[in-house]
């Protein structure tokens, strides 16, 4: 075995045969950074399939948060069928997946019958800026942080009461609290056992502000690796937490009180693992660092669909919140959207701008295009941000998901980074996600105008 819960392709085909593993999950990751697929018998799959290439409806790149078949996407329609596309296995990605007996996962690409790569995929917007990086020679390394909050509700029971009167397992603040988290360490300590089961380095995990609020760190990978983890762990996470009985979220804010958040890391490496960030420049940054930190504030408006991607996204950006509302840069200052932490080989800039909801491919394939953007064009860094970023005078993040696709469809840069496809087909499901919350009525309105209005 390549590392404790990581398989090669033989490695996995041998469990199989020895009886180990009978189920292969292969996965797609949607739009909405959900893992998508199907549960296949693993002697079928290697027995029957051609590379293990299963076949899916197109709608899965195209649907909404409720799997509906919403139009205006040029991927599927009623008039062309709804046809397949062929998710082909990476084998590269493949894990154990130890919360169910004797099953794997697989991430697969997307293509469609005659092989030709989908390229509204999230696994393959982002392979397509790694590429453009390697291009220089170099390719990224990063950590993404997920915020969760956790209740003693079940998922059904939460359903079932509409989300009212929830219990989270802490009913203060347990930021940093050894107590606050031994109460629910049970279930921590499982997933954290199982995650480093499936191929995951833990590195720790930690209470948060909000009541209920939990973080379980895992150490970096290369970017499309990373985002494979993410997305397991998300999964798995709930997974978990359902077959204890709780329920958790990582929705980007789930009440008034501090949100959950999705913070990234993000450095370079060249061919030989040498740091590009790190140079005899101010700070000891190098020249490229300069410019790739000056893309990232000059773009992330334009890219803010892609770290923003829901209605309640935007309500996470509240200040003196921890989470941003000025896009800056500053050393080690967590008031600002881009935090720099590190020094020489261990320089990086840490993304506090995505909340939990965020697909992390999109954001972190929007982090490269924009840092690139910044080196193409020789754009100037401004200097350091110090003090309370929430009260500067500065550009900030959009207010409003309708905002953000304007901004987006209209990007020169993303259009150009990513392709006019790309750019129609996710402006277009972040407008899905507008119309349904414009025409949907909430318990807010009802409460506040059923009698007084």
């Amino acid at each position: 075995m390549t590392h404790q819960g990581r398989l090669t392709r033989g490695e996995l085909e041998s469990l199989v045969r020895s009886g180990e593993v009978d189920t292969v999950l292969v996965a797609i990751v949607d739009v909405q950074g959900r893992m998508q697929g199907k549960r296949m018998d693993a002697t079928y799959f290697f027995d029957d399939l051609h590379d293990g290439v299963v076949e899916g409806c197109s709608y899965l790149l195209a649907s909404d948060v409720d799997m509906r078949t919403v139009e205006g996407f040029a991927l599927t329609s009623w008039e062309n069928g709804y046809g397949d596309l062929a998710f082909v296995p990476d084998f590269s990605s493949t894990r154990l997946v130890p919360w169910h007996e004797k099953t794997a996962c697989v991430f697969a690409d997307v293509t469609d019958q005659e092989g030709r790569d989908v390229a509204v995929s999230p696994r393959q917007i982002l392979a397509r800026q790694c590429a453009r990086v390697a291009e220089h020679g170099w390719h990224g390394l990063t950590g993404t942080e997920l915020e969760f909050i956790v209740f003693h509700d079940s998922f059904d029971e939460a359903w079932l009461n509409g989300y009212r009167d929830m219990r989270p397992v802490n009913q203060y603040n347990v930021d940093y609290s050894l107590l606050g988290t031994s109460r629910i360490e049970p279930l921590l300590g499982r997933i954290r056992r199982e995650m480093r089961g499936a191929g995951m380095v833990v590195e720790s995990a930690k209470g948060e502000c909000n009541l209920g609020q939990h973080e379980i760190a895992f150490k970096y990978d290369e970017l499309i690796a990373k985002c494979d983890e993410h997305s397991l762990f998300k999964l798995g996470a709930k997974e978990i937490a359902d077959q204890e009985g709780y329920s958790l979220t990582f929705m980007a804010k789930y009440d008034e009180r501090e949100g959950n958040s999705c913070h990234i890391h993000l450095s370079l490496r060249d061919q030989d693992n040498r740091p590009v960030f790190a140079g005899e420049n101010e700070y000891g940054f190098s020249t490229t660092f300069d410019h790739f930190l000056a893309g990232l504030l000059t773009y992330s408006r334009e890219l803010s669909l892609l770290f923003a991607p829901n209605i309640n996204s935007y309500k996470r950006y509240v200040e003196g919140s921890f989470a941003p509302t000025a896009l800056l840069w500053g050393l080690d200052n967590r008031t600002c959207a881009y935090r720099v932490v590190g020094h020489g080989p261990s320089l990086r800039f840490e993304c506090r701008i995505p909340g939990g909801d965020v697909n992390p491919y999109l954001a972190e394939a929007g982090l490269l295009a924009a840092g690139l953007a910044g080196i193409e064009q020789g754009l100037e860094r401004p200097p350091a941000f110090s003090g309370n970023a929430y009260v500067a005078d500065a550009a900030r993040m959009p207010t409003t998901l309708a905002e953000a696709v304007d901004l987006f469809d209209r990007s020169a840069m993303a259009r150009a980074a990513f392709g006019d496809d790309v750019v129609d087909h996710l402006a277009q499901a972040g407008r899905v996600e507008v119309d349904a919350y414009n025409s949907a009525i909430t318990d807010w309105e009802r409460y506040r105008g059923f009698e007084r209005l």
